[in-house]
């Protein structure tokens, strides 16, 4: 899903993270704005954390996003700016020392989750002072290196596994995931809840309706039909039901507005 374009958009900037933060964060991005009416974008979930740090009335504020399960929807109005950590998946469990399924579809303070409020409130403090895009991302990583233990071997296999489910067409359903991992299917399903906070089954679901999107956005949209069957749906209406409930509308409406 395509986010409208904003006026009063000021800066926009999205990085990869430097070699400290690699094995835990996907990238950083930053928005700042000043805009008339308010502005709201829809995208489709990723199975994956995130820690955002944002202007607010009474001070800057950060908080953890579990995985969300339906569309994510942000919304912008007044002046501003945002800074968002998106970690690659499974990636925050170590972080977090818990469950991920106790955050999914959850957003919490980062000061609940983190021991280090001292340094939390001086970082926010930090990225708070400055409109430099890149210094906000520098004093991020200064910030979040230093907390980050070592993953543990069996979360980063399954953050490669999962890194791979968005990209092999030929993982389409539960079983595909164990023969890839060597895992059964309960193991797999535990360790999905643990580190990752969704079930394979979702992921699966979600990483086919992005490539459906992406398909249906392109200059040639394959016909429904074929598209349904090339993502192991059973049919045509299935697939359609399952892209309306999480995109808002149907296939072809989706299509028509490229």
């Amino acid at each position: 899903m395509r986010a409208p374009r904003a006026d009063g958009l000021l800066d926009a900037r999205r990085l990869l993270p430097g070699p400290a933060l690699a094995p835990y964060v996907h990238h950083l991005w930053s928005v700042r704005w000043s805009l008339d009416a308010p502005f709201v974008s829809e995208s489709l979930p990723h199975p994956a954390a995130q820690i955002t740090a944002e202007s607010a009335a009474g001070g800057p504020r950060a908080e953890v996003a579990g995985v969300r399960r339906g569309r994510v929807t942000g919304r912008l109005e007044g002046e501003g700016w945002k800074l968002g950590i998106t970690f690659r998946p499974a990636m925050f469990q170590p972080l977090l020392g818990a469950p991920m399924a106790g955050v999914t579809g959850r957003v919490v303070p980062l000061g609940e989750l983190l021991a280090s409020t001292t340094k939390t409130a001086a970082w926010l403090r930090a990225v708070d002072a400055t409109r430099d895009a890149y210094e906000r991302f520098a004093l991020t990583e200064a910030f979040l290196a230093p907390l980050l233990p070592p993953p543990p071997p069996a979360v980063v296999r399954l953050r490669d596994l999962v890194e791979r489910m968005a990209g092999d067409r030929s993982i389409l359903r539960v079983a595909d995931v164990c023969d890839a991992s060597g895992l059964d299917e309960r193991a797999l399903q535990r360790a999905f809840r643990a580190c990752v906070g969704v079930s394979p089954k979702w992921v699966i679901q979600r990483y086919r309706l992005h490539e459906a999107a992406a398909q249906l956005r392109s200059s040639a949209p394959p016909e429904l039909a074929a598209l349904a069957a090339s993502l192991g749906y059973a049919d045509q209406a299935h697939f359609s039901r399952d892209f309306k409930r999480m995109v808002g509308e149907t296939p072809g409406a989706f299509a028509g507005r490229r």
